[in-house]
């Protein structure tokens, strides 16, 4: 062997073994500290109650800064909700030359899901003749091609053009995942624009999940953005997700989780800083074309392709928050059993955003225009973000009473042993106190109650917030627990679409 080849050998080894321990390190990081305050509650149960109570107070203040996020973004979705932002952008000189294309990646969804979307597309406060929509089907899945063949004749002269993609399956070097299929379908896209002569950089992608209902003020907003903000190609355009195209129907459980996720993504939207694409976003087509599109063998492709372009612009990338709605379906199933299963395999699958970690850690380690600061902070800020929501419930549901239990008689007669159950029931009542806000805010992006649904389903939508903390316990870490054990393990997780439904249960 020579001496060049036992270089690169060398190197592919010291690159894998570097990835495995960037796999390792967040599900290693989360059990270490819950394996820690398990131990500490048997052997030393004081101090372990000391800290359960320092760790209670410090989530009191925290909900106390979350909630007031949380009232400031829903103020601005409120106001800006209301603005006409297309009379805004024809203010602006050249706006009609941008184009619109609209990426809708399908697996199995069919008609009863595909219509509403391109429906709310035609009904959006935006000429639909600056719009390239293309609905990108699996190749894989036989009955897509008469689906295709419906909606072709339906909405072919809805739009600037209505584009069919078919994605092979079994390429090179892709994972049968949705980054996979939008890629192929954005490729497809620039060959469109290639051969009418129209500039990338006119040009603004979105993608979206195949049940997005995009408000009739989206692309309005989203192309004031764009023309007013400093360097719109180095940004992604992000939108608050509500989940309120079945919400009505959707059993209590499925409520409280989508609209607990709606909330926190108006959280994030306040830190800028932190804040990372999800789910249905936007972007420069010109931007996504440069970093090599989405990833094909990732299945947290939403916030992926933030990072690929935060690294390919030496982190001088930034995701725009808009304060405009994109509704999707409220993940359930036909009963309570499946449908805890249907949220749980769903957020496992958001919290596998945690293989951003390792990729975001070697990139940084390649680039050398990045300051080192800048490195560290937002490596620590996406650890401690996944590593947080993989132990919080633990901590507080699970560890809290354990030093009540384990102490003995001791512990029970001590200042602190009498203290702790009181501190966490705080705790407790304070999330119930902080859920009143949410219960009042919930009605603000709740869509009008259906005529076939009974008025006493508003008492019951307001009642149902008693079960957050039967819902914390169930799904508050669990989800992101599992996903990084699988990481740390190895066991890596295949890709699967949540389960659309519209029926009423």
């Amino acid at each position: 062997m020579t001496g060049g080849l036992k270089i690169r050998k060398m190197a592919r080894n010291h690159s894998r073994r570097l990835l495995r321990s960037l796999e390792i390190m967040p599900g290693a990081i989360s059990w270490s500290i819950i394996g820690f305050f398990v131990l500490l509650a048997v052997w030393r149960p004081v101090y372990c109650a000391v800290m359960i109570i320092v760790f209670d107070f410090y989530w009191i203040i925290r909900t106390i800064y979350l909630t007031t996020l949380l009232l400031l973004a829903n103020r601005r979705l409120a106001k800006q909700r209301r603005r006409a932002w297309l009379r805004s952008c024809q203010k602006i000189p050249g706006w009609e030359q941008l184009r619109h294309l609209i990426i809708f990646p399908v697996y199995k969804e069919g008609l009863d899901i595909l219509r509403p979307s391109l429906e709310a597309l035609r009904q959006t406060h935006y000429p639909q003749d600056k719009m390239v929509v293309v609905l990108a089907f699996e190749g894989r899945h036989q009955p897509s091609a008469e689906t295709a063949r419906v909606l072709e004749r339906e909405y072919k002269d809805a739009f600037g053009s209505l584009l069919v993609t078919f994605h092979p399956d079994n390429l090179p070097g892709e994972k049968r995942i949705k980054g996979a299929n939008a890629t192929w379908a954005a490729k497809r896209s620039r060959e469109y624009f290639e051969a009418r002569g129209i500039a990338q950089e006119r040009v603004i992608v979105s993608c979206f999940d195949a049940d997005t209902c995009v408000d009739r003020e989206y692309f309005g907003c989203l192309t004031y953005h764009f023309l007013t903000v400093e360097r719109p190609h180095q940004a992604s355009y992000q939108p608050v997700p509500v989940y309120n195209n079945n919400i009505w129907y959707a059993p209590a459980f499925a409520r409280i989780i989508e609209t607990s996720a709606s909330f926190c993504q108006m959280i994030e939207s306040m830190r800028l800083e932190k804040f990372v694409t999800f789910s249905s976003h936007s972007m420069s087509f010109k931007t996504l074309v440069d970093i090599g599109y989405w990833p094909v063998d990732m299945i947290s492709d939403d916030s992926v392709v933030y990072w690929k372009a935060f690294l390919h612009f030496n982190g001088d990338y930034r995701v725009v928050p808009l304060y405009t709605t994109v509704s999707m379906d409220a993940a359930y199933s036909s009963n309570f059993f499946k449908t805890i299963w249907v949220q749980y395999r769903q957020k496992r699958r958001w919290a596998w955003g945690v293989e951003n970690f390792p990729f975001l850690v070697r990139g940084l380690a390649k680039n050398r225009q990045i300051p080192l600061p800048v490195k560290m902070r937002r490596s620590f800020q996406l650890l401690e973000s996944h590593v947080t929501w993989a132990i919080w419930a633990f901590v507080i549901g699970i560890i809290g009473p354990l030093p009540v239990f384990l102490g003995g008689r001791f512990f029970a007669q001590s200042a602190i042993g009498y203290n702790l159950p009181r501190i966490t029931g705080l705790l407790f009542n304070f999330t119930m106190y902080a859920s009143i806000v949410w219960i009042v805010l919930s009605w603000t992006i709740l869509p009008p109650r259906p005529r076939d649904v009974p008025w006493v389903k508003n008492l019951a939508m307001a009642a149902e917030w008693v079960i957050v903390p039967a819902v914390i316990l169930l799904l508050g870490s669990t989800p992101a627990l599992d996903a990084q054990t699988r990481l740390m393990l190895g066991r890596y997780m295949e890709f699967s679409a949540t389960e659309k439904s519209r029926k009423v249960v």
